[in-house]
């Protein structure tokens, strides 16, 4: 079995204003300023990355609710910030590669060599309307995702490059400068032309939040269909995740009592797409849907000392990396960083020895 690599924390940038839907107000402002305060707290806490998403409209508080444009965030965060992985969501539907090989290699610059991509097939057809993005039938938009990253990592690493393939073609594209750091591709699926499309493209592999049996076993799944595509093995496995941490257990359960009263309304929308156009291996009821991303049911939720020995349990069985949400972000993350990092780094620790 493969020894259990150190946990890297990151969290979920807040675009949307938070992700609870039955919340309205998190205290979690759609603003550039209060994400950089976030992105500041979050590296002198002791996270090393942040995921940024993509989605032109918001898919937690209602279509009407604001959303910010990931790419223009990623770009203002690696001016502000000098140690995060900038994770940024990419959706080939609705980006060029040749453009986007030209603005990453631009933000690596900037960053310093900190960007990432997390890849996205889609999933929405109402923002894909709305916002004239590409959207076919599901086993299509990935096969269009593997030539799409062909093409992005053959404008990286050649010039002129030429390629001919059924959705891109190019005679001879110049792409300078080239990245400093070629970016790490993660990506996340669960159909079967998902897994298989990622076991051939992704340095990578993300998954919603899921119980400790659940990754265990997707962990084991793409280990092996890596290994039996003769491919080196994934770089990191990566998991979302909504915490509560509190001082005792009872005041954890009332916070997950209070966001999860689901009143409905507009931020359920999107709920009927989501469950339909994504192939889950996993149902999805609406109380579990009251917190993006499947984020409870990971269970990180009670005191310090169970959320750290959850994580390192979770890390036991290969996943290495966890992407947070919290509520409100700011003063949330802060109280996870000084509570519990530092006793997944002690447990950490203790079990190396």
């Amino acid at each position: 079995m493969t020894s259990p690599q150190r946990v890297r924390f990151g969290y979920w940038t807040p675009i949307f204003g938070g992700w609870l839907r039955n919340v309205d107000d998190e205290q979690t402002p759609v603003s550039f300023a209060h994400i950089a305060d976030i992105a500041r707290a979050a590296e002198e806490g002791g996270f090393d990355l942040t995921l940024i998403p993509e989605l032109n409209l918001n898919d937690i508080k209602g279509v009407e609710a604001p959303s910010l444009d990931a790419w223009a965030v990623t770009a203002g965060l690696a001016a502000v910030t000098s140690t995060l992985e900038l994770m940024t969501a990419v959706r080939p539907g609705f980006h060029n590669p040749f453009h986007t090989a030209k603005q990453a290699a631009t933000i690596d610059e900037i960053s310093g060599g900190r960007l990432a991509l997390n890849v996205v097939s889609a999933w929405w057809a109402e923002e894909a309307k709305q916002y004239d993005g590409l959207f076919s039938a599901h086993d299509d938009r990935y096969a269009r995702t593997i030539e799409w990253v062909e093409v992005l990592r053959g404008l990286w690493s050649q010039t002129p490059f030429a390629y001919e393939g059924e959705y891109y073609r190019t005679e001879g594209t110049y792409t300078e400068p080239k990245p400093r750091v070629v970016p790490r591709l993660y990506a996340g699926g669960e159909s079967e032309a998902g897994r298989t499309a990622i076991t051939r493209f992704a340095d990578a592999y993300l998954t919603h939040g899921g119980t400790l049996d659940e990754l265990e076993v997707k962990v084991a799944d793409m280990r092996r269909r890596r290994a039996e595509a003769g491919a080196t093995p994934f770089e990191a496995f990566g998991m979302a995740a909504y915490a509560v941490v509190r001082a005792t257990e009872d005041e954890a359960q009332a916070e997950i009592d209070r966001i999860t009263d689901v009143r409905g309304g507009a931020a359920y929308g999107s709920y009927q797409d989501f469950v339909s156009k994504s192939k889950l291996d996993t149902q999805v009821d609406l109380k579990e849907y009251s917190v993006s991303n499947r984020g409870l049911r990971p269970n990180l939720v009670g005191t310090p000392d169970q959320v750290a020995e959850r994580i390192v349990q979770f890390a036991n069985v290969g996943v290495s990396t966890l992407l947070l949400q919290f509520s409100p972000h700011l003063p949330e993350l802060r109280r996870f960083a000084e509570e519990v990092i530092p006793r997944v780094r002690r447990l950490e620790a203790q079990r190396d020895a």
